[in-house]
């Protein structure tokens, strides 16, 4: 039986993930349980799955979860860590063989690397991780012979195509996107649109932050800097396509100019079930996809005018260095004042415009110049938005 240990158990890939260990009881078990804040459910997941390790975000998030679990009637309390420094040790829980990496933004950087150092599998959903440091992390895994198996939809679906292809043949990636609640709007609207608006994903529901990735379509950028480092593709050899019915998860173009493409019904249970036991296949408890139902299958470019944060992703991938560790910093910062309603929508990308454009170039040479970047770009950002100087920021 696999151990497996989950960083952001409670969050949707998290919870997906043990809904899939539900349904492969006699091949996996889970040993550690990475949350934040959501004791509520992170204790049903303690009482069903019986991890010997969890970690949360603080000591009083800590001594909450210890009383709940006594109120359960659980007397056997497993161990119980704190803050990064706790998350590195669910990633890296003796006898773990594969971690899922689902934590939210930078928060799981370092226990991903930790994990690839000692060689395991990382079914990585977490794509700020390979955004701040691919070439470090893929050098780790390099060093340790750990296998980096992606998670999120797009990704797991070219990794599935893929299969069996020689990299030389290889022409070019394609990037599905759904295009987000405002693919069709008026510029003016999106550009006054409210958390509320911005958070009506037309196909998935996900969390707010990557919810609003989608809006701006800075999660499509993201994952055009992730494929860089799981593929081994410059920019020129990645492509987006808006695909609204969002059936298509993702294609490859070989050189001959075929074009193969993986499809399913949209449930990450799938990505994850691949990740969890790959090379195999097994049956899944998921529908078929009917194509009888299928009306049409639509492909747009994006518009770079709607939707900037595209254009942006790429020029950060092409200087490289840290350049991606702001653009991701930069992004987090503004998504979450957006969803305080302390910025426009509009101003998101501006702000991660600006803060790339006042950044100083350094080579991503190691974990501390990345996360340095990460650091002094919040800062940064946060201080614009602190002095209201959005205003002044120029598009």
């Amino acid at each position: 039986m696999k151990q497996i240990a989950i960083l952001g158990s409670t969050g949707s890939i998290g919870c997906n993930t043990l809904r899939v260990v539900e349904a492969f009881r006699d091949e996996f078990n889970v040993a550690a349980l990475g949350a934040g804040s959501n004791i509520e459910l992170l204790v049903e997941q303690i009482v069903t799955h019986r991890p010997g390790l969890v970690s949360v975000s603080d000591e009083a998030t800590a001594a909450k979860l210890r009383i709940e679990l006594l109120q359960r009637g659980i007397t056997e309390l497993p161990r119980i860590e704190t803050g990064v420094e706790g998350l590195c040790e669910v990633a890296t829980c003796e006898g773990v063989e594969i971690v899922i990496g689902a934590v939210v933004g930078a928060l799981g950087l370092l226990p991903t690397y930790r994990a690839l150092e000692l060689g395991r599998r990382v079914a990585l959903a977490n794509k700020e991780t390979l955004v701040i440091a691919g070439e470090l992390m893929t050098q780790a895994a390099a060093n340790s012979g750990a296998e980096l198996l992606p998670v999120d939809s797009e990704h797991n679906a070219l990794h599935q195509c893929l299969r069996g292809e020689q990299r030389r043949e290889l022409k070019r990636l394609i990037l599905t996107a759904s295009g987000g609640p405002f693919r069709t709007a008026q510029l003016e609207s999106i550009e006054r649109a409210t958390p509320a608006e911005a958070l009506k994903h037309p196909t998935w529901r996900m969390g707010a932050k990557i919810t609003i990735d989608s809006a701006t379509m800075m999660n499509k950028g993201l994952e055009v800097i992730e494929a860089r480092w799981l593929f081994n593709c410059s920019a020129d050899e990645i492509d987006i396509v808006i695909h609204p019915q969002s059936v298509v998860h993702s294609m490859i173009e070989l050189i001959d100019g075929s074009i193969i493409a993986q499809m399913g019904v949209t449930d990450m249970r799938h990505a994850i079930q691949y990740a969890l036991t790959y090379p195999a296949r097994r049956p899944a408890d998921l529908p078929s996809l009917d194509l009888t139902t299928l009306s049409k299958l639509e492909f747009f470019a994006p518009d770079p005018i709607r939707f900037p944060c595209v254009e942006l992703a790429y020029q950060a991938l092409r200087q490289g260095g840290t350049m991606p560790a702001v653009l991701n910093a930069a992004n987090e910062v503004a998504v979450a004042a957006f969803l305080e309603e302390k910025i426009r929508f509009g101003d998101i990308h501006r702000l991660i415009r600006a803060a790339c454009e006042a950044h100083s170039l350094q080579s991503a040479s190691s974990l501390e110049i990345v996360l340095e970047a990460d650091r002094s770009t919040r800062r940064w950002v946060s201080r614009k938005i602190d002095s209201q100087e959005v205003r002044a920021v120029k598009s």
